[in-house]
């Protein structure tokens, strides 16, 4: 960033404004961090390229739901979902539903409770049909392993465990990682209580 200061390097300063705001998030879950990754969006945007925004737009959805912001979540969301479709960069279009879902579920949005569940489900259903189509393994297993929670939730503990199971068991390799080892941990959890 420092460098890109000094050289004047617009677009990755924005980059590395977003980035820094979303690894210090990482760290610390605060509203700081939110304000700095808009920051570096209404940079990036002022670059006059639209490349990478929907990723962008869903690290600082995933910010702002850890912060208790899941309303502004959603909205960056809409953003990141309209580009993709004037764009049709579409790579990272599943673990936009499946934010979409986890932020539902954290959002304060008036109405029947069974219908923000439902909402979440579809959304949750949406991002599994997008990365198989895609053949995005590591974003499926993300989706499923977030229907599955509210699967577990609800006491469909064996539909999530057979759905989430079946994806873990094409997996040979990266067991180290954090989506893995959660995954580990759902199933050994769904397994337990069924």
């Amino acid at each position: 960033m420092a460098l890109s200061t000094e050289q004047g390097f617009a677009y990755w300063l924005a980059m590395g404004t977003i980035l820094r705001g979303w690894a210090l998030a990482e760290q610390d879950q605060g509203v700081a961090e939110v304000a700095q990754m808009r920051q570096g969006l209404a940079a990036w945007r002022a670059t006059g390229t639209e490349l990478r925004r929907p990723y962008y737009l869903a690290l600082l959805a995933e910010v702002c739901g850890k912060a208790g912001q899941a309303e502004a979540g959603l909205a960056a969301l809409t953003d990141a979902l309209t580009v993709v479709d004037n764009t049709g960069e579409r790579f990272y279009e599943a673990e936009l539903y499946r934010l979409k879902g986890e932020l539902t579920l954290q959002s304060r949005v008036q109405g029947p409770k069974s219908q923000i569940v439902q909402d979440a489900e579809g959304y949750f259903m949406k991002a599994i049909e997008t990365a198989r189509r895609q053949q995005a393994r590591s974003l499926e297993l993300r989706a499923v392993m977030s229907l599955g929670r509210l699967w577990q939730q609800q006491g469909k503990k064996q539909e999530a465990h057979q759905m989430l199971s079946e994806i873990y068991g094409w997996l040979t390799e990266g067991f180290d990682t954090k989506d893995l080892q959660e995954a580990k941990a759902l199933l050994d959890a769904l397994s337990e209580s069924r």
